[in-house]
């Protein structure tokens, strides 16, 4: 599946990457300190092992040094005794050498005798390889009559240490490699439902705005991503319906006024009218011009708060007669206004007219003699209500008058789209208000209630 450009890899890192790399550096540094730990314990046994040797050498020899009374030191000949003689001095308290290894220089004979002045100890030298020297004091009535150093090649160990220390570093090595690419393979594994996700809302949000991921079995992050995803497309769903119900009202509401200021102009253009005409159709044009921006205004400000109520105050005496007038409408009956003097609404005048302008010029069409728009105060709230002598509403028609698109009777004759109820709601809802229609045999009924100003 192609992903969109917004969700193709940048030149900064992936999460995959950095989640992979993340883990696989806190598994090296576990890695590199359990084989530098591993390394350090070997070389302190191999250090110990041959110290352990040296002294049960020196031990041995020592079994064969004899001192006699007048403080001569003697080695007793023995059947090993080309086996401990290998790297081994006997040195007398004076630094005389009694007994020295074959092939022994005068630097070793120096360290030995050296070391052997100093009692029990050890030492390290480089010289043609690597060396260490013990020395094992021989006691004769709680008095040094001798010592006995031994030494040994440390090359084995070393090479040990290096052999130990190379296969734990490609150990190391190759366990951080496999562990990465594990590692990597299962968060890509992990995040590739995440990206399909993603993609797929991106292309429902751009061709199927009804696609929805649903309640289907996923695990638990994964449902709740879905969840939001859904969350998502719901509120751009919403959005776009928004907008395209915006653009139909609007639509609507400035078909009037444009109808109005077109017969004008042809009127104007179709034969000459004389100056009194003239003015005439230029006021008309006029108002209906003003009618358009207060049409603009108002479907602006009740976009703007859709979910809040409108600010203002206007008081009904002043804005229910404007209703009235037969300029505001294109055809109908006489239009009756009772509104005890004082009472005032908390919506602004020219919200109040868009939102009631509907449900007048709807009474008009199905009036018989006339219309009657009645204003009280209720139990706190501002009651207007507009009602007709028609032939009334049905039950069905009175539940569903304040929807989008809905026509009680499509065969009517009308041109309307059946916007201007569903205008009218949504303007007296944002407004804090509530609107029904109540279904009655004899005439139709629409009551606003609105809070007081």
């Amino acid at each position: 599946m192609r992903l969109p450009d917004r969700l193709r890899p940048t030149g900064r890192r992936s999460l995959r990457s950095r989640l992979s790399w993340s883990a696989s550096l806190v598994v090296a540094l576990w890695v590199v300190l359990l084989a530098v730990g591993a390394n350090l314990l070997l070389a302190r046994g191999l250090a110990t092992q041959a110290d352990d040797v040296l002294q049960a050498r020196a031990e041995a020899t020592a079994q064969t040094v004899q001192v006699a009374p007048d403080g001569t030191v003697s080695v007793l000949e023995a059947r090993d005794d080309q086996a401990l003689d290998v790297g081994t001095w006997i040195v007398e308290p004076s630094g005389a050498i009694v007994e020295r290894p074959p092939g022994s220089n005068a630097r070793l004979d120096a360290v030995a005798a050296e070391l052997a002045g100093r009692g029990t100890g050890t030492r390290d030298l480089e010289i043609d390889e690597p060396l260490r020297l013990l020395s094992l004091p021989i006691t004769d009535g709680g008095e040094q009559v001798a010592a006995v150093v031994t030494s040994t090649s440390l090359s084995p160990y070393r090479q040990v240490e290096r052999l130990a220390l190379g296969g734990s570093a490609g150990v190391a090595v190759l366990l951080v490699v496999i562990v990465h690419l594990v590692l990597r393979a299962n968060v890509t594994r992990a995040l590739r439902p995440v990206q399909q996700m993603s993609a797929q809302a991106s292309e429902w949000s751009a061709d199927d705005g009804e696609r929805r991921f649903g309640a289907e079995a996923r695990p638990q992050e994964l449902a709740e991503l879905a969840e939001t995803l859904d969350q998502l497309l719901d509120r751009q769903a919403a959005v776009l319906r928004h907008e395209q119900r915006f653009s139909e009202e609007l639509s609507h509401e400035l078909r009037t006024p444009l109808s109005r200021v077109q017969a004008e102009m042809d009127l104007l253009t179709s034969r000459p009218r004389s100056a009194a005409e003239v003015r005439e159709a230029h006021l008309a044009i006029d108002r209906s011009t003003q009618a358009m921006r207060s049409i603009l205004d108002t479907m602006m400000s009740a976009a703007r708060s859709a979910h809040s109520s409108a600010v203002g105050r206007a008081r009904l005496d002043d804005v229910l007669p404007r209703l009235a007038d037969p300029q505001g409408h294109a055809t109908g009956a006489p239009i009756v206004v009772h509104c005890p003097p004082g009472l005032v609404v908390g919506v602004d005048a020219d919200v109040l007219v868009r939102a009631l302008s509907p449900v007048v010029d709807n009474a008009l069409r199905f009036a018989r003699s006339e219309v009657v728009v009645r204003a009280r105060r209720d139990a706190g709230r501002v009651v207007i209500t507009v009602e007709d002598d028609g032939p009334g509403m049905t039950e069905e028609v009175a539940a569903r008058a304040f929807e989008p698109g809905f026509r009680g009777d499509p065969e009517d004759g009308h041109a309307g789209a059946g916007l201007g109820l569903a205008l009218v709601r949504r303007l007296v809802v944002a407004a804090g208000g509530t609107a029904r229609a109540t279904a009655t045999p004899g005439g139709g009924r629409v009551t606003v209630t609105l809070p007081p100003g």
